[in-house]
C-alpha cells in the first residue's frame, strides 16, 4: 500500500489535475504496480505532491474516498513516522470520515509499532472529527475508563482526554466520577495538528471552526444504518426512528423504537420530539442535552458577531422549545453564564425568546442567575431592549403559572420545575419565586419609566405584564394577590395617550375581582389561603385615588399620594386644578371630550367641555367613551363606581364600591 502512494505522490504534479489525484491514488492502491526500491527520503517529487494534498485539504477539504486512502497510508508506517505525522496533520474532512477507514487504523494501532506521539496524534484526530463519522458509536467499558485515567495521570489533563471522557461520562456516568470542564474547544485540536502552517493558519482554524461547528442540525438517521426491516424481523427487533412516518406507527412501535445515531437530529423532527415528550428517557434526554449544551458553550458562549447558521440554529431550538412547551437544562444552564457576558444586543430575539421558557428556579437562587445580570443589561440598554425584556418575563411568568396549574398535584401541593426532571418545589416555594419575580419587574418598570421619560411603548409593554399579574388566582389558581408599585400605577393614571388609562382601569377591575373572589373562599373554605391586610389596604388606596381623580375631581385630595400644598396649587394659576384628570380634562380623553361637545351642540361656537357634566350628556358621554372601545373603562365604572343623581338632576359625588 505504501510503495503505491509513493508511485502516486511521486507522480509530477503538472501532470496530475488536482480534481482526480486521490482517484489515481485509489486506482494504484487497488493494483500495485510499484518498482522495489523506490526511494522516499530526499523524493523531491513526493514532497511536492504531498504539498499538493495539504494545499487541498486547507483549502477544501478532503473526500471520504481521499481520507480512507491517506489514513491507511499514514498508519501501515511502510515509509517510516515522519510521512505519517504529516499526513494525519492534513486530514480535514469536506463533508464525512468513513467508519471503515477509522476501524482499518485502529487495527493498525495494534498490529505496527507505532511512536507514541503519533498514536495520541491519531486519537487526537478520531477525536476531532468524531461528529463526520458515518456511524458514531460508541461502548464503555471499565477497563477503557481507567485506561484513560491512568494515561491522563502521566499526560496530565489534556484535552483530547477529556473530550473522551465526557463522551464517556454521558453514556455511562457511573463509571466516569470525575469533573468534566464544561468547555472543551475543538478547534485547538487541528491547531496541534498543524504547527509548521503558520502562512495560513488563521484561515484553517476558522475553516476547521465552521467544519466542526454544531449549528448544522443532524439528519435523523439510524444507529446501524439499515434498509427498512421486513415484517417478520421487525417484531422481533428495534425499529429505527427515522422509519416511522405517523404518530399512530410511532404509538404502535413506541417499546421497539430504535433512539437515531446523533440525538441532535431530535431537534429537526417535530415526530422525533413526539416520541422523547412521550417516553421520558433519561438516556436520551442525558444524551441530547449533552450535543445541545456543547454547541451553545462552543458556538455562542464568547460569540461577538452573529451568521445565518447561527440564526438558524437558534431558531429551531426554540422551535423545538415551542413544540415541547418547555427548554431544556443544557440551554438553561447556557442561559446562566451567557448572561453574564452578553450585551444585549447580539442574537436579541433569541437568546430572550429562550431566557421566557426557564423553569421555576427557586427564590435562593433568581437572584443571582437572573436578576443581578439582568439589571446591568435593563440599564445600560436600549428602550427597545427594555421593551424585550419586559415580554420576555412577562412571558416567563405566563409559563409558571401555566406550569402550575397543569402541573401541580392536589394532595401535597408540590409542582414538578418540568416534565424533564423528577425535582419538585413545594407551593410555598413557587409562590415565593412567583413574588420574587414580579416584585423584580415592578423595580425594573418603575425605574425604567423614570429613565425613557415614561415612554408609551415602554408602559405598554408593563401593562402586559400587569395584566398576567392581576389574574394569578382566577385563571391560574395561584393563591397569591401582588399590586403594581406606585411608580407603575401613577404613570398608567395620569398618561397621556387613552389606551394606558383604559389598560389600567381594566387591571384594576381584575385586581378587584381576584380579591373578592379570594376573600370569599377565604370565609368559606378550610384550606383558604390569607391575603395580607397590606394588599387589600394598597389596592383600595389606588382605587379611591381613581375614582377621585377621574370621577369625582377630588385628585388632591388630602388623603392622597398627590398631596400639594394649597398655596402652591393657586400659584400655578391652572383653573379649576381639582378637575384637570377627570374624564373631561384628562389629557388622555380631551379630544374625546371636544368632538363629543360639537357633536351633541353642533350649533354653539365656544366649546364648553364643563357643560357636559350634567346629568343626560355626563351619560351619553360616558357612552361615547364606551362605544370608542375602551372596555377597559366600562367595566371599571360599572364594577367600582355608584352613581347619585339628585332631584336637580345634578351629578352628586360618587361612592367607590369597595
Amino acid at each position: 500500500v505504501s510503495e503505491s502512494v509513493v508511485l502516486i505522490l511521486s507522480h509530477p504534479v503538472s501532470q496530475t489535475p488536482t480534481c482526480v489525484y486521490f482517484e489515481l491514488m485509489w486506482c494504484h492502491l487497488c493494483s500495485p504496480t510499484v518498482e522495489a526500491g523506490t526511494p522516499v527520503t530526499g523524493n523531491d517529487e513526493l514532497d511536492r505532491n504531498l504539498a499538493v494534498v495539504e494545499k487541498v485539504a486547507f483549502s477544501k477539504g478532503l473526500s471520504p474516498e481521499a481520507i480512507s486512502v491517506l489514513l491507511e497510508f499514514a498508519m501501515s508506517l511502510r515509509m517510516g513516522s515522519s510521512p505519517c505525522v504529516r499526513v494525519l496533520k492534513c486530514l480535514i474532512p469536506a463533508s464525512v470520515v468513513p467508519q471503515q477507514a477509522v476501524v482499518r487504523a485502529v487495527v493498525w494501532l495494534n498490529v505496527s509499532k507505532i511512536p507514541i506521539s503519533t498514536q495520541v496524534l491519531f486519537i487526537k484526530w478520531v477525536l476531532t472529527v468524531s461528529s463526520f463519522l458515518c456511524i458514531f458509536l460508541i461502548s464503555v467499558h471499565l477497563y477503557r475508563v481507567r485506561k484513560l485515567l491512568e494515561l491522563q495521570s502521566k499526560l496530565g489533563r489534556q484535552p483530547f482526554l477529556m473530550h473522551l471522557l465526557s463522551l464517556y461520562k454521558v453514556f455511562c456516568p457511573e463509571l466516569v466520577t470525575l469533573s468534566i470542564p464544561s468547555r472543551i474547544r475543538v478547534c485547538t485540536h487541528f491547531v496541534t495538528f498543524m504547527p509548521f502552517y503558520k502562512p495560513v493558519s488563521s484561515s484553517i482554524c476558522e475553516m476547521v471552526t465552521k467544519k466542526h461547528c454544531h449549528l448544522d442540525l443532524p439528519a435523523l438517521s439510524s444507529v446501524l444504518n439499515k434498509e427498512p426491516q421486513s415484517e417478520q424481523t421487525s417484531r422481533r427487533k428495534m425499529v429505527p426512528l427515522v422509519h416511522l412516518s405517523s404518530f399512530a406507527q410511532m404509538l404502535k412501535d413506541m417499546h421497539r423504537i430504535e433512539l437515531p445515531a446523533q440525538m441532535g437530529s431530535l431537534l429537526g423532527s417535530s415526530l422525533a420530539l413526539q416520541y422523547l415528550d412521550c417516553v421520558q428517557e433519561e438516556s436520551a434526554l442525558l444524551r441530547l442535552n449533552f450535543w445541545l449544551g456543547c454547541a451553545l458553550h462552543e458556538e455562542f458562549l464568547f460569540c461577538r458577531q452573529t451568521s445565518e447558521e447561527a440564526l438558524q440554529f437558534l431558531n429551531n431550538l426554540l422551535s423545538a422549545q415551542h413544540f415541547l412547551q418547555e427548554g431544556f437544562s443544557s440551554s438553561d444552564a447556557f442561559l446562566y453564564k451567557f448572561l453574564n457576558v452578553w450585551d444585549g444586543s447580539l442574537l436579541r430575539p433569541q437568546i430572550l425568546g429562550l431566557l421566557s421558557n426557564i423553569p421555576v428556579i427557586p427564590s435562593t437562587q433568581i437572584g443571582r442567575l437572573l436578576f443581578e445580570p439582568l439589571t446591568q443589561l435593563f440599564f445600560t440598554s436600549s428602550m427597545f431592549f427594555k421593551c424585550g425584556l419586559m415580554e420576555c418575563l412577562n412571558n416567563m411568568l405566563l409559563k409558571w403559572l401555566t406550569w402550575h396549574s397543569v402541573y401541580a398535584l392536589e394532595d401535597d401541593l408540590d409542582i414538578s420545575l418540568n416534565s424533564h426532571t423528577s425535582i419538585n418545589i413545594t407551593l410555598s416555594g413557587f409562590k415565593d419565586s412567583v413574588m420574587e419575580l414580579v416584585h423584580f419587574v415592578g423595580r425594573l418598570a418603575s425605574l425604567g419609566l423614570q429613565l425613557e421619560g415614561c415612554n408609551t411603548l415602554l408602559l405598554s409593554f408593563i401593562l402586559d405584564f400587569y395584566e398576567t399579574v392581576c389574574d394569578t388566582f382566577l385563571k391560574f389558581g395561584l393563591p397569591l394577590v401582588v399590586m403594581p408599585p406606585p411608580g407603575v400605577f401613577y404613570p398608567a393614571l395620569l398618561a397621556t395617550d387613552p389606551v394606558s388609562v383604559d389598560r389600567l382601569a381594566y387591571i384594576m377591575h381584575r385586581y378587584k375581582l381576584n380579591l373578592t373572589s379570594a376573600k370569599s373562599q377565604e370565609k368559606q373554605t378550610e384550606q383558604a389561603f390569607h391575603i395580607s391586610r397590606h394588599t387589600f389596604r394598597q389596592f383600595n388606596h389606588y382605587l379611591v385615588f381613581m375614582v377621585n381623580c377621574l370621577w369625582n375631581c377630588r385628585m388632591f385630595h388630602a388623603n392622597t399620594d398627590m398631596h400639594v400644598r394649597e398655596e402652591l396649587l393657586h400659584k400655578s394659576n391652572v383653573p379649576q386644578y381639582w378637575t384637570r384628570f377627570d374624564f373631561i380634562h384628562h389629557p388622555a380623553f380631551t379630544g374625546y371630550a371636544v368632538d363629543f361637545h360639537q357633536k351633541c351642540w353642533p350649533g354653539k361656537k365656544d366649546v364648553d367641555v364643563n357643560s357636559i357634566k350634567q346629568s343626560k350628556p355626563w351619560s351619553w358621554y360616558l357612552e361615547y367613551l364606551f362605544n370608542q372601545g375602551f372596555d377597559g373603562l366600562k367595566d371599571f365604572v360599572h364594577s367600582s363606581i355608584s352613581r347619585q343623581v339628585t332631584a336637580g338632576d345634578k351629578l352628586q359625588d360618587s361612592q367607590c364600591s369597595l
